[in-house]
């Protein structure tokens, strides 16, 4: 027992200055500063029985025993006669200290709650000051650089008035030509649309709403928006990629790898029969055995992308093909590339745009929700600092991902004006101001100056109403007494059940039916309708109220939002006396729905969403389609709805008042009931998936026009077996040998091989015609796939080898070279890949001793310029065309190094290198590394002025390149792949651990990247990205297979064993 409490609780040990017993807690295990009673060990009680107690007489009784007197008893007095002899004086002093001991105890607790409550406010504070420090901080920026662009284009000269835009359009009217069912050449358009939804579970059928986090609402939006357009005129297939999850946590067709979903022309023959339907297309992307959440898949998006790339070009070439023959005319016809590419939500955002860039077709994003308002009402909480929600959520990745999207994005849809003012305002790429401005100067055929700013439209979400009984709907809802009798028995059996399950709660369940439909969440605000409900008799006297809630077994079971939502209605309830008013039933199916709908219509009730903000306000759409009339909060997406149905009623939702004339407004007007009724059932066809399919192809029509969008690069429509003709055919030879003879013997034609024309003199055309006309034959096919831009196999060298001062290590950059080289040319090809300018990446291939000519192409100027060094001419003028888009030119030339200076650095720091400038890459020259800004804090300055650009640190930190948007090195790799036909799978990039700050783009992916160890020595990576901003584990994958770390000595080695895998 001893050895137990000197273990569990502190050792008792008589104390003069404590209360008998008690002794102070020293173990961990107890709350300091608390006092325990600890029983006397026995050695102890028996020493003391025979002991006076200090400060006492002594005084013989009759019976000749000597009692104790206490003159002055003390503490161990009353330890040992009150404890140890008097039973009741025990159980005294144990209540006093169980008392005793309870007390402290709460105290303390309460006292350990204070500063627990004072530490979280304090902190909440010091969170909330230093978000409105930054706040205010870019609040200034974003107004001077708005300042900054208003002050460009307010003022027109009048040679600029007549001077059309670069890369405008011929002038079109203002108004938007709306998309047309009825359009016959609407058939001939044969569109293929790109639909991008990265994260959740997707699939046609049984979707698992609600099953996760991610897989919400958009899900079903999705699948919904690719039935609708497969089925509109026009167009004429529809691919919706996702990924693709082969793990036991998920139900097994989540990883089918295409999935068809039910076109709407299978049940309405009125729609569009000549399309090949909507398909799911899942891609591999990220960890194969398990599904991650969104929040993990941004370091896989470039993997993703390079599937989706390779899945769009394959497509594109089968369905021109498919429209060749069903036009009469053979395959082989020009590519048919996508109309547009919508990503939805932030991750799908970022790889439509790079998908964008690469195929340089339109790009449109839904947001669906944002990450600057999510990480607003985070910060606004107080529960976590922003680096704790950054490293929970990856929200400043998500940020820079919505970011690129708005950067590419020729159109932004939304649900309603709210979430353009208030959410996309607080992004870096969207000035809503200076976006009409441009828009205004496009339509006056006056250039923007560089400018670009999307196009935000106001598309509300479509709605399926094939459910909707629109013959019952017109012989009207209003009369019950043929379905229920006056006590609420249905007279019917067929009827459905959830009917009985409402009614059973109303005394009478004639009387119209409030109807308010939500989940249990207090931004709901049903408290309030309760409360405007109760307090009214008016109202009480006319109507039920009905709360669906939601589902629920046990309220204490359930979480503590919703817990205290449903408490509190209950408390209401019974506050008011609302029992045979108030129905409140525990379970629906989402199949009874439109029944509850049905039945609040049937008894001329009224349908009320009183949220604090709201959206969007699907619920309203769906009431009124049911001819229920509508009491709705004025904050959100109810403003934008009730201005076309005309059907309701705006409240203010915190004004219970408010709410209760409303409702009784409409519940007692019979004649304003049926106004409203009817204007809903009218004007519902707007919120149908064809009018939402019209309105968005109509904007898509409108934005490449306005902003003059080429419908395709050049480059990607000219095949690559066309393309192998116009090359200059003596450099396609340059494989063959020096005994041209004997290939001409095997390979030369009749009249080639007659001895009439071999004595003849055969000229350069002679040849050339000779080899076009068998260009197919095996051996002729065999050395086209040894010539540059036909070799199956790249090897890619993208090392930054630079001294300190940014002058190129040669020895060091010689020894990779002469390393990756030593595998041989042939069926491999090489691509130099630098930031460094043409004439510098020449020159020093040569101090190396190597021919540029042995490489087949040239990156140079961090991916703004192709060269290939094998042919005459060497530029290649399609990738000019390819990145020109959105490139600002000479309009942002002096704005960077004002930009990108820190304030107090003088301006020699950054200046512009002329030298080394090109027509498609500005290049400045640092002096002082220190005083300028890194990339991203110079991007979000661009941003605020309209500006869309790339931007690169290279050599070592002693050159900024400004290129175009879609311009880089991992863009250019892309573009030789699709021009080249070469798969990604096949071609190894080599980079150093240190490089140019686009040096982490170069690898993910589905190429290999090949890491040569103690290459580099100084690198730019310094310059890249704040400290608070996200990691670079956010970008690259922690764990790819494809990702190897080698010495320099092995480089031939994996080269080799690379190529013989793939």
């Amino acid at each position: 027992m001893s050895g137990l409490m000197a273990t569990s609780r502190p050792y008792w040990t008589p104390d003069p200055n404590s209360l008998s017993g008690f002794v102070t807690a020293t173990s961990p295990s107890l709350p300091s500063n608390s006092w325990w009673f600890a029983p006397p060990p026995p050695a102890a009680v028996a020493s003391w029985k025979d002991t006076a107690p200090p400060n006492t007489s002594s005084r013989r009784s009759s019976a000749g025993s000597t009692t104790p007197t206490s003159t002055r008893p003390g503490p161990r007095f009353a330890l040992r006669h009150g404890l140890l002899r008097n039973p009741c004086s025990t159980h005294r002093s144990i209540t006093c200290v169980v008392a005793t001991r309870n007390s402290q105890e709460r105290n303390n607790r309460l006292e350990n709650m204070c500063w627990r409550i004072w530490h979280l406010a304090r902190k909440k504070k010091q969170i909330q000051w230093e978000e409105a420090q930054r706040l205010s901080k870019k609040r200034r920026e974003r107004e001077q650089g708005s300042k900054d662009a208003a002050a460009d284009i307010s003022e027109l000269s009048e040679g600029e008035k007549l001077e059309p835009p670069k890369d405008s359009m011929p002038r079109i009217n203002s108004e938007m030509k709306m998309w047309s069912e009825d359009d016959q050449d609407g058939k001939s358009k044969h569109l293929y649309i790109v639909l991008i939804s990265l994260h959740g579970l997707i699939r046609g059928e049984n979707m698992e709403l609600g099953r996760d986090s991610d897989t919400g609402g958009q899900v079903k939006y999705v699948v919904e928006l690719a039935r609708a357009l497969a089925a509109t005129n026009g167009v004429y297939r529809v691919d919706l990629l996702t990924r693709q999850i082969s793990s036991p946590d998920v139900d097994w067709t989540y990883g089918e790898p295409v999935e068809m979903l039910t076109r709407l022309s299978d049940l309405d023959r009125s729609s569009n029969n000549d399309g090949c339907g909507a398909y799911i297309i899942r891609l591999p992307c990220g960890p194969r055995e398990r599904y991650i959440p969104k929040e993990s898949l941004w370091p896989h998006i470039p993997e993703f992308v390079d599937r989706a790339l390779a899945h769009i070009a394959n497509v594109s070439r089968v369905l021109a093909d498919q429209v060749a023959e069903a036009d009469g005319g053979v395959g082989g016809g020009k590519p048919i590339w996508p109309y547009v590419i919508h990503g939805h939500y932030a991750d799908a955002g970022e790889v439509a745009a790079r998908l964008a860039g690469l195929l340089n077709v339109p790009m449109v994003m839904t947001g669906h929700s944002l990450g600057r308002n999510k990480l607003e009402q985070l910060l606004k909480q107080g529960r976590l600092s922003r680096e704790d929600i950054n490293s929970t959520y990856r929200i400043m990745r998500r940020i820079e991902g919505e970011e690129v999207a708005l950067d590419a994005a020729e159109m932004v849809v939304t649900s309603t004006r709210q979430e353009i003012e208030e959410q996309w305002g607080l992004y870096d790429g969207f000035d809503l101001k200076l976006e009409r401005k441009l828009r205004v100067r496009r339509r006056r055929g006056v250039g923007c100056l560089g400018r670009y700013m999307p196009r935000m439209v106001v598309i509300p979400p479509g709605m399926d109403f094939s459910y909707v009984n629109t013959q019952e709907l017109m012989e009207g809802d209003g009369d019950l007494s043929s379905l229920i009798g006056s006590d609420g028995d249905q007279s019917r059996r067929d009827l459905p059940p959830i009917w009985s399950e409402i009614m059973r709660f109303f005394t009478n369940p004639h009387k119209p039916m409030i109807l308010a439909l939500s989940r249990p969440d207090p931004k709901k605000n049903v408290m309030t309708l309760l409360k405007a409900f109760g307090e009214c008799s008016r109202l009480r006297e006319l109507a039920n109220l009905t709360l669906i809630l939601g589902n629920r077994d046990d309220i204490e079971e359930m979480s503590g939002s919703s817990a205290a939502v449903l408490t509190t209605v209950l408390k209401l309830i019974d506050r008011y006396d609302l029992y045979g008013l108030v129905a409140f039933p525990k379970h629906h199916k989402q199949s009874d729905v439109p029944h509850i709908y049905r039945l609040a219509a049937k008894t001329k009730g009224v349908f009320i969403n009183p949220a604090l903000v709201e959206p969007f306000g699907l619920t309203l759409i769906e009431a009124a389609a049911y001819g229920l009339p509508v009491v709705a909060t004025k904050n959100g997406g109810p403003v934008d709805i009730l201005k076309v149905l005309n059907n309701g009623v705006l409240v203010d939702p915190h004004d219970q008042s408010a709410i209760s004339d409303a409702l009784l407004k409409l519940v007692a007007d019979k004649s304003l009931w049926f106004d409203c009724r009817r204007n809903g059932l009218k004007n519902i066809h707007r919120f149908s998936w064809p009018e939402h399919c019209r309105s968005y192809l109509s904007h898509v029509d409108h934005c490449r026009a306005l902003s003059g969008h080429p419908s395709s690069s050049p480059c990607l429509d000219l095949p690559p077996a066309a393309a192998a003709a116009l090359e200059p055919m003596s450099e396609s030879l340059r494989d063959v040998g020096d005994d041209l003879s004997l290939r001409f013997s095997l390979d030369a034609p009749l009249d080639l091989a007659n001895p009439a024309n071999a004595n003849s003199d055969m000229g350069p055309a002679a040849i050339l015609e000779a080899l076009r006309r068998h260009r197919h034959s095996p051996h002729a096919a065999a050395v086209n796939d040894h010539a540059p831009g036909r070799r199956q196999r790249l090897v890619v060298v993208a090392i930054d080898c630079y001294s300190e001062d940014g002058r190129p290590a040669l020895s060091d950059l010689r020894r990779v070279l002469d390393a990756a080289m030593a595998v041989g040319r042939g069926r491999v090809g090489f691509v130099f890949a630098t930031g460094s300018t043409t004439a510098e990446a020449v020159e020093a291939l040569k101090c190396c001793h190597v021919d540029p000519g042995e490489f087949d192409a040239l990156v140079c100027g961090s991916g703004s310029d192709v060269y290939y060094p094998w042919r005459d001419p060497p530029e290649d003028v399609d990738y000019g065309e390819h990145v020109e888009y959105k490139w600002p030119a000479e309009h942002v030339k002096s704005a960077v190094p004002r930009l990108a200076r820190l304030d107090e650095a003088p301006e020699g720091d950054l200046t512009v290198d002329d030298a080394a400038c090109r027509p498609h890459c500005l290049a400045y020259s640092v002096k002082a590394v220190d005083r300028v800004r890194k990339i991203d804090a110079i991007r979000q300055r661009l941003r605020m002025r309209g500006f869309r650009c790339n931007l690169v640190y290279t050599r070592a930190s002693t050159r900024l390149n400004v290129v175009p948007l879609f311009a880089s090195r991992a863009s250019a790799l892309r573009y030789l792949s699709i021009r080249w036909g070469v798969d990604l799978s096949k071609i190894m990039v080599l980079v150093g651990e240190k490089g140019d700050t686009d040096h982490e783009q170069l690898f993910p992916g589905m190429h290999g990247t090949l890491v040569v160890k103690d290459v580099v020595a100084h690198g730019s990576e310094k310059l890249l990205r704040d400290e608070d901003n996200y990691e670079i584990e956010d970008v690259v994958p922690t764990h790819s297979s494809d990702v190897v770390s080698l010495p320099e000595d092995r480089i031939a080695s994996e080269i080799i064993s690379f190529m013989e895998k793939n």
